[in-house]
């Protein structure tokens, strides 16, 4: 979370009731418990656990979600002291992430980041079966617990897991690279969970992706073909949403989601400029997509933040684009994905943004070589054509890529 824009604790607390509700969990009871220290055994006070087990045991409440990241003493101490379950924060997001997940590649990822949850949390769920045991080889070696056992099984699980997401990683890389030679520039939606992306998406390219006033309504990236004013082609790239405090598994396990954003060559950041939080959702985003460029990841280039364009969605819940402060530059534009206002103008500054990148040439092709001039068309946009008796003389503009391709002496 940004230094700079402070998370609100009401706007924190309806966060969690989004996030529980989307796995279809029914909030009878809700509460901010300020917290003065945080306590390593049990992280609230005495006096706010007390005051939970009375909601709890007066409303039968089954379930019992943390805002919060819970060590797995602070866990299971909870649950002893509510005599009910206890989910934090990480818990529920990657609860949610499971049902949300579509492809196997979703799948995967999921997976990975429950078992790296559950392998720390062992202790709790295992309290029961932590008598030693021989074993027989096959079974885990002499005097191996059963904790042991369940740690080593989901260790190796993890490997194996972390083997096909890194294929799933290579085919990826492979598809990217036949993109590279269609070619078509690729523009990512990226942004803080609900922020409307997949409105957006649906918005500009007319497909019929899953939309909802939902927290993580898309899990697993789409792609589709997006048709510009000059009539240039581009992909269209909706991706998982951001959130605060992301869990580390997640960020780690997403790598492969994420790598579509670091191959954009636009990056379009989709916010709620009606949500009272939206300036401290902009960190978050930034912040992961920071991690992303100088982290570990280390997936962005260093030029990632001069190939983002803010887009202020949701501007028809402010009273149109015109009210929406600073929704009226090449690098901010205010638009409502629901209504399609400032959608055109959106379309435009991409394809300006495109335009900009491309060089401008002009070559005299033989009248021979009419597979050279067939190429251009195909690849490039043909500003002017003339004429000549020694064959045509075109004007084109081409990214440097398709310009290298086709000054080589092979073609």
């Amino acid at each position: 979370m940004g230094t700079g824009a402070p998370r609100a604790a009401e706007a924190r607390l309806a966060e969690a009731v989004g996030l529980t509700a989307s796995i279809g969990l029914t909030i009878v009871h809700q509460a901010v418990y300020p917290l003065r220290d945080r306590r390593p055994s049990t992280l609230l006070g005495e006096g706010q656990i007390d005051l939970v087990r009375e909601a709890v045991v007066a409303q039968g409440i089954g379930v019992v979600v943390v805002d919060a990241a819970l060590t797995p003493v602070q866990q299971r101490n909870l649950e002893r002291a509510w005599q009910t379950k206890v989910i934090d924060r990480t818990g529920l997001i990657l609860e949610i992430f499971g049902e949300r997940a579509r492809t196997r590649e979703g799948a995967l990822q999921v997976e990975l980041a429950h078992l790296d949850y559950q392998r720390t949390r062992l202790v709790r769920s295992w309290t029961h079966l932590e008598r030693q045991r021989g074993g027989f080889g096959f079974l885990g070696g002499p005097g191996e617990s059963q904790i042991e056992i369940d740690r080593r099984l989901i260790t190796d699980r993890m490997v194996k897991l972390k083997k096909e997401l890194e294929q799933v990683r290579r085919t990826r890389g492979l598809h990217r690279r036949a993109r590279e030679r269609v070619p078509y520039p690729v523009i990512a939606l990226v942004g803080y969970t609900n922020a409307g992306k997949s409105t957006l998406f649906n918005a500009l390219t007319g497909a019929g992706v899953y939309a909802e006033d939902q927290l993580f309504a898309t899990l697993d990236p789409t792609m589709r073909g997006l048709s510009l004013p000059s009539g240039r082609r581009a992909i269209l790239s909706d991706t998982v949403g951001f959130i605060s405090e992301l869990p580390t598994q997640l960020v780690e396990a997403f790598r492969a989601t994420l790598e579509e954003v670091a191959a954009a060559d636009i990056i379009l950041h989709v916010r709620d400029v009606s949500h009272p939080d939206t300036a401290a959702q902009r960190e978050d985003v930034l912040k992961v997509l920071t991690e992303m460029a100088d982290g570990p990841l280390a997936a962005l280039d260093p030029e990632w933040e001069g190939r983002v364009i803010e887009v202020l969605n949701k501007a028809d819940l402010l009273g149109g684009a015109a009210h929406v402060p600073g929704g009226e530059s090449a690098r901010a534009i205010a638009c409502s994905a629901l209504t399609g206002e400032g959608v055109e103008r959106l379309l435009a500054v991409l394809d300006e943004r495109l335009a900009a990148a491309l060089e401008t040439v002009t070559y005299a092709i033989p009248v021979a070589d009419g597979a050279r001039l067939a190429w251009l068309y195909r690849h490039g946009e043909v500003i002017e054509r003339a004429e000549g008796e020694s064959g045509t003389r075109l004007t084109v503009r081409l990214t440097s890529v398709d310009r290298a391709r086709f000054e080589q002496p092979s073609r």
